[in-house]
């Protein structure tokens, strides 16, 4: 006796299945689609179906995803962006969208939170090539360079301390 298959032969159940997992945008959904059924009417009319239901809204989704990005993962403004793009969202939702994610959250707190996390783990002695690390680590959260400076600026453990210095590197300045 043969097993029935479970994977669906209608792109509009497929998408339904797959939607039931996770949100999808407008353009990752067809791609999807178009890779397991191929192109054609069938993939446009399911997706088209979708939009018309309301399953697939490239302006709710990415608001919906840009918040918790910025709300449960600490991600800058320029991550998210990145983030959405990659989801193929429709270029035209990522910036309001954007807007909308950091009137509800506080970028600058952002970026302090995720510093303060960051020093918890730097490793002692505050070298320049240790700060230079920390700063390209918050870059890739996605806040910008000078905010990310003067964040580090602000903080008193990140300036190199005294003990920190080589008195024989001050010996050799003097000869």
């Amino acid at each position: 006796m043969d097993k029935p298959s479970r994977r669906p032969s209608d792109p509009l159940q497929a998408a339904l299945g797959m939607l039931a997992r996770r949100p999808y945008s407008v353009a990752e959904m067809r791609r999807a689609l178009e890779r397991k059924f191929g192109g054609g009417a069938p993939v446009r009319a399911a997706v088209a179906r979708l939009r018309e239901l309301g399953y697939l809204d490239d302006k709710k989704f990415a608001a919906l995803y840009a918040s918790s990005l910025a709300r449960n993962r600490a991600f800058g403004r320029h991550r998210i962006r990145r983030e959405l793009k990659a989801k193929l969202v429709d270029y035209k939702y990522i910036e309001p969208a954007l807007g909308q994610a950091f009137e509800e959250v506080d970028e600058r707190e952002l970026l302090e939170r995720a510093l303060a996390k960051k020093i918890k783990t730097l490793r002692r002695p505050v070298t320049p090539a240790r700060i230079y690390s920390l700063c390209q680590s918050l870059m890739r959260q996605g806040f910008r360079s000078d905010d990310i400076m003067k964040a580090v600026r602000s903080r008193p453990e990140l300036k190199p301390g005294a003990e920190e210095v080589d008195p024989e590197a001050l010996d050799e300045d003097k000869e």
